[in-house]
C-alpha cells in the first residue's frame, strides 16, 4: 500500500478533526497516512514517526499543514527524495503554501487523477569552507544569510562570482537567494520579485554602508563565494532562517544551485502572481 506522509504545524487549532478527515479519506482511496510527531499530538487514527525518518518510508506525497516556515522545514527534509509536497496554508503569511483549507480535498482528487499541476522549485545548495577545508553543506529553498552578531556594528564582506571579485563592502549581512526567496527575506532588504521559472540567483546586502550598493542578480548556474572578511564579534550563517551556525574570521560560504529540485502540488498554474495580488496588493489600482 502506497504510503502518503502528513506533517504539520504544531499547536494549530482544529487539527483533531481535520486529521481524522484526512486519513479517512486517503484510507478510503487505498493510501496509508504516516504522521509526524507534531500529527501525533493532535490523533491516534495513524502511526507517528520522527519527521526527519518520514523519507525512509518513502511516501509517493507529503501533505504538509502550517505555513511557509513549515514547508521550507519540510522540503529541506525530502529534497532528496523528490517526494512531490502538497502545501495547505495554516499560516499567516502563505506565499508558498497557495494551497487554501477549503481547496485541500479538490486538490487530493486532482493529484489522485493525475490532473494536477507541478511547481518545481529550484533549490540553493551551500558549503561552509573553513581554513581551506570543507567544514559543512546544506541545501535552501529560500535563502543563505551570512550576517553579523548582535552588536549595532556592520560587519566586512566580500563577494566573488565564479572566481572574480565582484565586491567588497561593510553591511549588516549578505542574503544569496533562490528566485523563491525573492518575495522572502531579499524582499524586506529592497531585493527584486522573480519569478519562480528564473533561472537564477539573487544576492542582497543588507543594510549596506554605502547608497549605491544595491541587490545583483545572477546566472543560475554560477558559482558565489561570499567571505567574512572582518566582524565585531559575531557572524552567522543561517538557512532559510532555520538553522543557525556560528562563523569564524576568513570564514568562507560557497553558493551554487543545488542538484535537488523541491515539487509542489498546485490546483492552476497562475497562484504566484494570484498571491502576490492577495498577499502584497501587488499590481492592484
Amino acid at each position: 500500500m502506497s504510503r502518503v506522509a502528513i506533517v504539520c504545524k504544531p499547536r494549530k487549532e482544529g487539527l483533531t478533526a481535520l486529521l481524522d478527515d484526512l486519513i479517512g479519506w486517503l484510507r478510503k482511496r487505498g493510501y496509508e497516512p504516516l504522521l509526524d510527531h507534531e500529527g501525533g499530538a493532535y490523533t491516534t487514527a495513524a502511526p507517528a514517526v520522527d519527521r526527519d525518518e518520514l523519507p525512509s518510508y518513502s511516501p509517493v506525497l507529503v501533505i504538509m499543514l502550517g505555513g511557509d516556515g513549515t514547508l521550507l522545514s519540510v522540503a529541506r527534509i525530502f529534497a532528496a527524495k523528490g517526494t512531490p509536497i502538497l502545501s495547505v496554508n495554516l499560516g499567516f503569511l502563505g506565499f508558498l503554501t497557495e494551497v487554501r483549507l477549503a481547496d485541500l480535498f479538490a486538490t487530493l482528487d486532482s493529484w489522485c487523477a493525475g490532473c494536477h499541476k507541478t511547481d518545481e522549485r529550484a533549490m540553493l545548495h551551500a558549503e561552509l569552507w573553513r581554513g581551506g577545508e570543507r567544514h559543512s553543506g546544506y541545501e535552501a529553498l529560500n535563502e543563505i544569510v551570512v550576517s553579523k552578531g548582535d552588536i549595532a556594528r556592520m560587519g566586512e564582506f566580500a563577494v566573488e562570482l565564479d572566481g572574480k571579485k565582484v565586491a567588497r563592502f561593510r553591511a549588516d549581512g549578505v542574503i544569496v537567494s533562490t528566485p523563491t526567496g525573492s518575495t522572502a527575506y531579499t524582499l524586506a532588504a529592497n531585493g527584486p520579485i522573480l519569478t519562480p521559472d528564473v533561472d537564477a540567483m539573487v544576492v542582497t546586502p543588507i543594510c549596506p554602508h554605502l547608497l549605491t550598493l544595491r541587490p545583483i542578480v545572477v546566472r543560475g548556474d554560477a558559482s558565489l563565494t561570499v567571505r567574512v572578511e572582518g566582524i565585531p564579534n559575531l557572524a552567522l550563517l543561517t538557512v532559510d532562517g532555520q538553522v543557525a551556525v556560528e562563523l569564524q574570521l576568513g570564514d568562507e560560504l560557497r553558493c551554487h544551485k543545488s542538484s535537488y529540485t523541491v515539487k509542489l502540488v498546485r490546483l492552476s498554474e497562475n497562484g504566484f502572481f494570484e498571491v502576490l495580488r492577495t498577499k502584497l496588493s501587488w499590481g492592484e489600482l
